[in-house]
């Protein structure tokens, strides 16, 4: 097949390709989906630039939001099959604009490294390695960038493709040479040895290895099997290389004196680990509490691991301020350090891991990590707030991290939130001190008070779940869900551990739709209202009545036109708003209500004058958008339908030519000589004969029958008389003097459903309250038609609607401020300004239990995100409670601020604390169950 020029030129200097584009399209799915039915551990990826992968995309036929990478659309109309005919061929594979060498191609490839920061599907797109071998074959181009897949996690196994793989700084003490070298994190210790030594030119035997990570002497690594993550190895972190030999002596891990340093051993005893091994608060001396090793767990592998901080806890120095300790970005972790910041300030938390918590540890949980993760979180915070104001890395941390989470694995960017809710979760699970959970039958509320019902509930959520986390950050919420069809309520009373709080912007969308009058009293006008997004047609109808002042006697009949066509109806008031996408054609037809039993008549316009596009095969071309009217005789005629179509058209008479109309009066037809339906292969005979014998007037409208498709036409008289209640399709053929009468603008361009960008610039910098965010989480909303609610009573699941209220609050609450919104390839923020309250948040309106408590709330720290999704950076601010001063926290660095000043748009966690709460003792709850 020959390809239309595209500059690019096969080997063979041939602008062609062996396949066509539809037979590269079923080729690279074929192969695709092979590839995912045989994941399996080291399977080889290819990162592929989003830019050319697009531009391939186009070239063979699929949408860009109906790509292969993300999921196939089913919607046929989306689909230009002409879209190969017309789209340029992509060219070489051209992968220059995610690479750091750029567009030098004279360096080998295993020194070319992918640009930092990218993001998958919005940079680039992953392909399995026989898509990229077919691709190369068409196309050639490159540099190769080839990925390896590798199975992450514990206890939750998945697989992963490792874009980026572990880079570490190698020295070489003999020469303090420096050279870069790149493993994956899932290689073992032997193999990094074998690549220093071959690297290096050194005997194995004679090489000693040290993680070297600030620059200091942690720990001797040995070549074992066990791997790079494990031995908490860090993106960019120094490797030191020695010689033992005897005739090298290393400069490295001396003092000023040329002295050997005293090097900590990482590995604490196996019989026994520390609980609470940090200072007393009072004199600075460690009062470490021992605990037998729970049997058969690992609790004590690398939980005294000094890395975390410069050698065991350090000593705060008299006068020195504890809980100013800043975190190490070990690789873009600033989402960890963010929220890390804010957990250990949390004064709750802090009480509680600073003391003896050890039997309290759950290492029998299933769904717990062996109590692995609360005690590496105590660690580090027991460092945090016993280091003065040395930065600690928490490269212990991280490790216990990737093992558990392996989502949070790598050394991408993350959010804060999602890390948070595995934290507060994880903690809950292994600190659980419910170490057999009960079964427990649920009941109906049946109609019982929501005390008793939320009592119950709460009851037996203790009853299987019992920890700190409970105790402090876990409040109650009242969900009821009433069936749209038979009006089934259901009430329940579940747990929270935080409030996600959409911004009101996300919780509904604009649409425009153009509204026609259907009897041709009016100009069409496009509306813009703003609906629930997980809301109905019922709902925009509603919403359009009020904004074109419908009247009483009208209906209005909404239909989504596509490529000149009506598409479909929106006839079904349940149909939810989400099927209806930002970049359609919704119009809707005012119509009164009597005429809507009569017969429907759609107008279709196309162009009379002869084209070389070939259309309905007929050498015309469809144009603006149909008409729909009805007519309202019992049984209609021809010259009902002239009469119809002239009257829909009479808002679009231009001024100049009024004078002039009239449609035909003189005669008895439209059409002569065709009484037969005419299929699409004898359009030309139709070209000739159509309007044979019409009147010679300044209009004469050119009216033919045809289908909803518009494929077969067929002429009608004015006498012909046509069954009722039936639909009618006419086609009007338009010519210079249609041009000159009417102004078909008007048909022309009608607005999308949403033109993006528009909105959200006009509201960008609108300032919005907490309690408004909170109104919007609380209001009643339908749920989404990807959440549907099976009904008990339809035995159906149905788009529910859903009403959430408060019912009890913690004593920390966690306010997540949803500003993120994903699609498939558009990822956006939100930037808007929340005005929250630092003192005095006071909730008692929102609580439906009316228990008499006191619900004021007092800020005391934020998870602050700054610029876009890609290339942001995540901060804390944290208040020391006993200084009652507020602290920046970025990174390892730590300053104080000014209260005035942490009100910003870049708010995304809000961590409150009850007022005169603080006393409550740990493990009292609102229903007052015991601990035991």
């Amino acid at each position: 097949m020959t390809i239309q020029d595209s500059g690019f030129m096969m080997e063979d200097g041939v602008s062609c390709l062996p396949c066509t584009p539809e037979e590269q399209k079923k080729i690279v799915i074929d192969l695709r989906n092979e590839s995912e039915r045989n994941l399996k551990e080291g399977n080889l990826y290819f990162v592929i630039s989003s830019r050319w992968f697009r531009k391939w995309e186009r070239y063979v036929g699929i949408d860009a939001d109906a790509n292969l990478i993300g999921n196939q659309s089913s919607d046929s109309r989306h689909m230009n099959v002409a879209s190969s005919m017309v789209a340029e061929m992509p060219g070489a594979i051209d992968n220059s604009d995610i690479v750091q060498n750029g567009s030098d191609c004279n360096c080998k490839e295993n020194e070319i490294q992918l640009r930092r920061n990218l993001m998958e599907g919005q940079d680039y797109v992953l392909v399995p390695q026989r898509v990229w071998e077919k691709l190369h074959e068409w196309y050639k181009g490159g540099p190769a960038l080839p990925r390896k897949m590798i199975l992450q996690g514990v206890y939750h196994r998945t697989f992963d493709v490792e874009v980026y793989p572990l880079r570490l700084k190698l020295i070489d003490s003999r020469d303090e040479s420096q050279s870069a070298i790149w493993l994956s994190r899932k290689s073992s210790l032997s193999e990094l040895f074998q690549r220093v030594c071959a690297l290096r030119g050194i005997e194995q035997n004679k090489a000693r290895i040290w993680d070297y990570f600030n620059k200091r002497k942690h720990t001797q690594l040995s070549a074992s099997n066990r791997s790079l993550e494990e031995s908490n190895l860090q993106m960019d972190q120094d490797i030191l290389l020695e010689e033992v030999d005897g005739h090298h002596s290393s400069r490295f891990g001396t003092d000023s004196t040329g002295n050997e340093l005293a090097l900590v051993s990482m590995e604490p005893s196996r019989s026994s680990f520390t609980i609470a091994g940090g200072p007393t608060l009072s004199n600075g001396h460690s009062s470490g509490y021992k605990s037998n090793q729970y049997p058969g767990s690992s609790l004590s592998s690398g939980l005294k691991d000094t890395d975390d901080g410069f050698g065991a806890y350090n000593t705060v120095r008299k006068g020195e301020k504890r809980g100013l300790a800043g975190l190490q970005n070990l690789g873009n972790t600033c989402f960890m350090n963010s929220a890390l910041q804010c957990l250990v300030h949390t004064p709750p938390l802090v009480e509680y891991f600073l003391k003896d918590y050890s039997d309290e540890i759950n290492t029998e949980n299933p769904l717990g990590m062996h109590g692995e993760l609360a005690l590496a979180f105590g660690e580090l915070l027991r460092k945090l707030w016993s280091s003065g104001q040395t930065a600690i890395a928490p490269r212990v941390f991280k490790g216990k991290l990737a093992r558990f989470a392996p989502q949070f694995s790598g050394y991408n960017q993350h959010d804060s939130q999602e890390l948070l809710a595995f934290l507060l979760d994880g903690l809950h699970e292994d600190l659980n001190r419910v170490k057999k959970k009960p079964y427990i039958e649920l009941k109906d509320a049946d109609g019982r008070p929501d005390e008793e019902v939320a009592a119950e509930s709460w009851k037996n959520h203790k009853a299987r779940n019992d920890s700190v986390i409970v105790d402090v950050c876990q409040g109650q919420y009242k969900s009821t869900l009433v069936c749209p069809v038979c009006n089934k309520i259901s009430i329940t009373f579940d747990p929270f551990m935080y409030l996600s709080l959409p911004l009101p912007s996300t919780i509904t969308r604009t649409m425009t739709v153009t509204v026609f009058y259907g009897d041709g009293s009016g100009l069409p006008m496009p509306y813009t209202v703003s609906v629930l997004k997980n809301g109905f047609c019922k709902d925009l109808l509603l919403a359009l009545r009020t904004a074109c002042c419908l009247k009483t006697d009208e209906n209005l009949l909404l239909a989504e036109v596509y490529e000149n066509k009506i598409y479909r109806y929106l006839e079904m008031p349940l149909e939810p708003l989400a099927s209806i996408k930002d970049d359609e054609h919704i119009v809707a037809f005012r119509i009164r209500k009597k005429g809507m039993e009569k017969t429907k008549l759609v107008i279709f316009h196309r162009w009379q004058e002869k084209s070389t596009t070939v259309y309905l095969k007929s050498g015309k071309e469809l144009f603006g958008t149909p008409l729909v009217t009805y007519l309202g005789e019992d049984q209609p005629s021809g010259a009902d339908i002239v009469t119809a179509v002239s009257n829909v058209l009479s808002p679009f008479k231009r001024m100049h030519s009024s004078a002039k109309a009239h449609i035909g009066k003189g005669s008895d037809f439209l059409s002569d000589g065709l009484d037969e339906l005419c299929s699409s292969s004898d359009a030309q005979s139709i070209e000739n004969a159509e309007f044979e014998g019409a009147l010679s007037t300044d209009l004469s409208l050119r009216l033919l029958l045809t289908d909803d498709r518009v494929m077969n036409f067929k002429a009608f008289k004015k006498d012909t008389l046509f069954e009722p209640g039936k639909i009618l399709s006419v086609v009007m053929d338009w010519t210079d003097k249609e041009q000159g009468l009417y102004d078909a603008s008007y048909l022309k361009d009608i607005p999308e459903v949403h033109k993006a960008g528009f909105a959200a610039k006009k509201t960008r910098q609108e300032a919005i309250s907490l309690s408004s965010c909170l109104d919007a989480f609380l209001v009643e909303e339908p749920l989404g038609p990807d959440d549907m609610w099976y009904c008990p009573r339809c035995k159906e699941h149905r788009q529910a609607v859903k009403k959430l209220d408060l019912w009890m609050l913690p004593e920390i609450i966690v306010f997540h401020l949803k500003r993120f919104t994903y699609g498939r390839y558009l990822k956006n923020k939100i930037d808007t300004f929340v005005n929250f309250p630092i003192h005095n948040l006071d909730l008692s309106k929102y609580v439906k239990n009316k228990d008499g408590q006191s619900y004021v709330y007092e800020l005391y720290a934020i998870s602050n995100h700054y610029g876009g999704l890609g290339g942001g950076h995540y901060t804390a601010y944290a208040k020391l409670i006993d200084e009652n001063r507020w602290y920046h926290f970025d990174d390892s660095h730590v300053s104080p601020v000014n209260e005035s000043d942490i009100k910003t748009s870049a708010a995304y966690l809000l961590f409150y604390k009850r007022v005169n709460e603080s006393k409550m003792e740990i493990g009292e709850s609102s229903y007052s169950h015991s601990t035991s």
